[in-house]
Order: C-alpha cells, then structure tokens, then sequence
C-alpha cells in the first residue's frame, strides 16, 4: 500500500474502507510509513472526521496484531469512558464494574494509566498491590472465580506503542483516543461507555450496530463522559434511546466538586475505596450506582426496568458484596 496516494485521497477528502484502514494500522506495525507520513495520516483523519468503517478497520488491526484474551466465559461487560472531558472525575467506571461483579455478573475491565486525569484504571488497581498479566490461564480463572478480570491495554495492544510518539509530539487527540473502548482484547459481548458528546455517541451506536454486541452509550448533557448526575444525561441502548434525569432514578443532583478524582493518586483511591466500604458521599455513591445500573440493564438485554437495576446495584454496595469481590480480586492477583 502506497501512504503517498492514501494522502493524496485524503487532501481531495475521499474516505477510506475498512480494508484500507485494516492494511494501514499493520502496515505502522511493520514500520512500513515514515512517522511523518503517519502524522500526516491523523491529522488529516482528525480535521475531517473519522467515519465508521474507518474505525472500525484501525479497530480489526489492532485486535489482529496484539494479543488476544480469549475468556471462557458466556456472557461478561465492559464498563469505560472515552476519556477526555477534561473532568478528573474519580474512578466511576471501574468502581463501578465491581459493584456489577459484587451482584453476580461477569466482568472484563479493559483499561490503562491516566492520560487526561490524575488517576486510569491501572493506576487505582495497581495502587492496591494488584500485578498485570497476560496469562490466559490465569484471566480465565480470575474471570470464573471472582467474577472480575482485569485487562492491562499495554500488555495487549502492541500497535499502540507504534503510534504512541506520534499522538504525544501532535498534543491533540486523533482517532487513537476513539479505539480504546473498542479494543478490549477479550471482545466482550456487551458493553456500556460513556461520552463525551452526542457526535461520539452516534458514531459509536454505529460501531457497535456494526459489530453486533449488547450496548449501553451515555452521556451526561454538561460535557461528562459518563453519568454524573451534575443534570441530565442521555442513554442510547439496543432497546432504546431516552434523555434521563437524576431524579427518574431516585438521586439527587450532584455538585461537580463532588465528583472529583483528587489531586494525587492516593486521593483518588481513597475515594474508590470509600465507595466499596459504603462510606462515600451520598454523590458519589448514587454515580456509581447510576453508572452500574444501566451496565447491568446491558447485562440484561433490556429485562429489567432501570429502578430495579439501581436496587440490585445498591444491593451490591450495602451488603458488602462489592467490596468482597474487590479484596477477592486484589487477593487472586497480587501474588503473580
């Protein structure tokens, strides 16, 4: 594949098909394009806009050149945000997918270090002693006997490492940013994500059509990729597509300081922490709570109403269930 004619299509704002797209992320991997014909690539991608089967290609190069997690498992979700609203909010999604563990559902968190906040997934989880693995043997089994498994995106996406000096020195987001909620190496049947806007959450709802899996999409009217509660949100599924308030769910309106991740890393596992033990903020524990109940209607194929999916979440956090996964969790997984 000639990159020199793929600019040229680019400049006369021809898009690409998901073949091309496929054939160039392995063509970066091989070291095939000059990094400055790569950053031309992005930042042409980036000013016109990403279609959906050009993501979708990049998507298939990545899964076909890293390593993949096959998990013995039949049904399991993903809870992740696209990251980049600029909020450090603390760790609602992964908090969250402990509580959807705690009441007895599959769990294959796909995350990393923070990037636009102070604390990522990996960060939370490596701060309580946890070590990172790529053993299939030992996903499979922390999947089936904590009900949680957690995948570290850098021991699994090899492509990114490529392109990684590139999105650093251009210091605007690319069409990267939109992989990492599609890429979870163990490609999870159902899936909940949350936005930062409506564009993202119509080009994903596309995507995910596309790929044909069990999904949730939110995203918080203010900017939050993510359900706040700061006002309302809106949440597009397989079954339907509404604009909620926190007052349809039985929360109050949340103030945005009380959202916050912290300062360091430490403060924001002080918060993680206090949301398992059930002694957070009312906030903070109804965004948590918020954020695990459409994951669970995920997980339901749309049975359940949301009320009963926020009680079986509450369930979760006030009978300690939530909290025992975790310390299972980090017990399975600190002596690698």
């Amino acid at each position: 594949m000639e990159m020199k004619e793929i600019l040229h299509r680019m400049l006369n704002h021809e898009e690409l098909t998901r073949q091309e797209t496929h054939d160039i992320l392995v063509g970066i991997t091989k070291s095939e394009f000059p990094m400055e014909q790569v950053t031309a690539l992005l930042t042409a991608l980036q000013m016109r806009g990403i279609t959906v089967d050009e993501l979708l290609g990049l998507r298939d190069g990545i899964l076909e050149t890293g390593v993949p997690a096959k998990l013995d498992c039949e049904r399991y979700i993903d809870v992740v945000g696209t990251g980049g609203d600029q909020k450090n909010t603390f760790n609602i999604s992964t908090t969250s997918c402990f509580v959807i563990a705690g009441a007895g559902y599959k769990v294959a968190k796909h995350g990393n270090y923070a990037a636009t906040s102070v604390s990522g997934a990996s960060n939370v989880i490596a701060n309580h002693g946890v070590k990172f693995t790529d053993d299939i043997d030992r996903l499979n089994r922390c999947i089936n006997e904590v009900g949680i498994v957690y995948l570290h995106a850098q021991l699994f996406a090899r492509a990114m490492k490529f392109v990684g000096p590139i999105r650093k020195a251009l210091q605007f987001p690319t069409c990267f940013n939109l992989l990492g909620p599609i890429v979870n190496p163990s490609q999870p049947q159902c899936q909940l994500l949350g936005v930062a806007n409506l564009d993202q959450m119509r080009l994903y709802n596309n995507v995910y059509q596309k790929i044909g899996i069990d999904y949730g999409i939110v995203n918080s009217m203010d900017g939050y990729d993510e359900i706040s509660l700061t006002g309302d949100f809106k949440v597009t599924t397989n079954q339907y597509e509404r604009i909620f308030s926190p007052q349809d769910l039985g929360f109050g309106i949340a103030k945005p300081e009380e959202l916050k991740g912290g300062a360091t890393e430490l403060e924001a596992v002080e918060i993680f922490d206090a949301v398992l033990e059930n002694r957070a903020l009312k906030a903070q524990k109804e965004i948590v709570l918020a954020n695990a109940a459409f994951g669970i209607q995920v997980l339901e194929k749309g049975q359940k109403s949301i009320e009963e999916c926020v009680e079986i979440a509450r369930d979760s956090i006030d009978s300690g269930k939530a909290l025992a996964t975790f310390k299972k969790f980090v017990e399975f997984n600190s002596n690698i």
